[in-house]
């Protein structure tokens, strides 16, 4: 599973290596050798588990299609974004950090003719 393309819809076989990456980031970060540039490119699809091959210099627009399954595996890619979020425990038990817009929130007169007095008199 790659950790930089969230939707990789096919392995590479890295030529140099021959081990199977999602990305050239996921190569780079487990060998310690650059990925080698070729024409020709081996693939998995994510989908039926099919390997096959490419020639990247006669590439058009049909290829980008896995010839065993028609999956599209030329997508544009989906990276994770950085989110800061809040820890908590489960949050149907302690909804303390839970904002309701719902409820309104009281706000304190800002003079004495804001204050409601009718409750009061008699």
């Amino acid at each position: 599973m790659c950790k930089h393309i969230l939707n990789a819809q096919v392995s590479i076989r890295a030529p140099c290596c021959r081990r199977w990456f999602d990305c050239a980031e996921c190569h780079a970060a487990v060998t310690d050798h650059p990925l080698r540039k070729t024409n020709e490119m081996v693939f998995a699809c994510k989908k039926c588990k099919k390997a096959f091959r490419k020639d990247m210099s006669d590439y058009e627009e049909e290829d980008e299609y896995c010839p065993h399954c028609d999956n599209h595996y030329v997508l544009e890619a989906i990276m994770p974004e950085a989110s800061l979020g809040i820890e908590t425990e489960d949050v149907r038990m302690d909804s303390r950090v839970m904002r309701d817009d719902r409820v309104k929130t009281h706000h304190p007169p800002t003079s004495l003719l804001d204050i409601d007095f009718s409750a009061q008199m008699g």
